[in-house]
């Protein structure tokens, strides 16, 4: 873990989602602090800056709240309908001996050899994994060594190599991080599936409803 960032935070007033909205447009982030016991503190952020630590997978920071500093840990933040901006941030007080869940973003290093093959795509169908440690261990990212992945092979949690034994891995150690398979066969089985289903079903006859309509007006 690096040197704590510090995040100038200001209290907010006034709450809702109008004065929220107002935050933002004057570049601000709405967020929130709680935990310790103490009431949440309603806070607003800059968010050029917060934005890009959150980017950076920054968990840890030093939040100076119109000149008290406190120790916090980002523990979620909401996006906006469309799923891209980050409108919202919370934070949790923490103490950095205090042991804590948190989420880890992974980072993917090496050329896998499988993407040698013609058509060989990597899935990446999780980008990070829960584990338990102390706030001061909590590491900025965890490398996961890709060279040695082929076709058709996988690299679940429980292989990857975690920073420090003091971290414990909460992720399911079955749980696929990352995996290569051939995009071509994939298409071809698509397709097979397809006409197999096809196969079995019965061609609309065209204008048959349409009969079966005037035989009723006739009766």
């Amino acid at each position: 873990m690096h040197d704590t960032p510090t995040l100038q935070a200001k209290k907010r007033e006034r709450l809702g989602s109008r004065y929220s909205r107002r935050l933002r447009d004057q570049g601000a982030l709405p967020a929130i602090v709680y935990g310790h016991g103490i009431d949440p503190l309603p806070i607003a952020l800059d968010a050029k800056q917060a934005l890009t630590f959150f980017h950076r997978g920054w968990k840890v920071y030093e939040l100076d709240i119109d000149g008290g500093a406190e120790t916090v840990l980002l523990t979620d933040v909401q996006f906006d309908y469309l799923g891209t901006n980050i409108v919202h941030a919370d934070f949790a007080r923490v103490d950095l001996n205090e042991s804590v869940h948190t989420g880890v973003a992974l980072k993917f290093v090496g050329e896998a050899k499988g993407l040698k093959t013609a058509g060989a795509i990597m899935l990446h169908p999780f980008d990070e994994i829960e584990v338990e440690c102390t706030v001061a261990n909590i590491p900025d990212f965890i490398e996961v060594d890709m060279s040695n992945l082929d076709v058709g092979e996988s690299i679940h949690a429980r292989e990857i190599t975690l920073p420090s034994d003091s971290i414990k891995l909460l992720t399911d150690p079955e749980t696929v991080v990352a995996t290569i398979v051939v995009q071509a066969e994939e298409v071809v089985e698509a397709e097979a599936t397809e006409v197999a289903a096809g196969e079995g079903a019965e061609p609309e006859v065209i204008g048959e409803k349409k009969v079966e309509e005037e035989e009723e007006g006739k009766d």
